[in-house]
């Protein structure tokens, strides 16, 4: 079993693997490969649940972590963190829907809607190993002696 203390690196390593499948997934349809696309991104989904698993596990056995950083890197941690958990919300129905679309083989509508879930989908991965770099290794909490 996983410690707890831990899941914050697994969810890393989860938005990271996310964040490949996906733009693996997108040059793969790009060049018109449909099989490898949907392996991709059958892949991206499966890692992004496994995240949200994981993350809300964490977050309600442990609570939330307060940011350290101070100066210039504040208002830049706020911003980034605010568009993240904004646009997250948002990615859980558009992830579906565009899921649903392609497995039930709609793809004119699957393609219209995943051209706004792939760039939302990506920042929220990406932005979520930011987010883990800056609580966790840039400015981690300091033991009080």
């Amino acid at each position: 079993m996983v410690a707890l203390s831990a899941l914050p690196l697994l969810n890393a390593f989860l938005n990271s693997a996310s964040t490949v499948f996906l733009l693996v997934g997108h040059r793969f349809i790009r060049k018109g490969d449909r099989i490898h696309h949907r392996k991709m991104m059958l892949s991206a989904f499966t890692t992004s649940s496994l995240f949200l698993i994981s993350y809300l596990a964490y977050h309600i056995t442990q609570g939330t972590r307060h940011f350290q950083g101070e100066g210039l890197v504040r208002p830049f941690y706020f911003l980034i963190l605010g568009t993240h958990t904004i646009l997250a919300a948002l990615l859980v129905p558009l992830v579906l829907v565009t899921l649903f679309r392609a497995l039930k083989g709609n793809f004119e509508n699957h393609r219209r809607i995943a051209r706004w879930t792939f760039p939302v989908w990506l920042y929220v991965s990406v932005t979520g190993v930011v987010i883990y770099l800056l609580l966790y290794q840039i400015y981690p909490v300091h033991p009080v002696p």
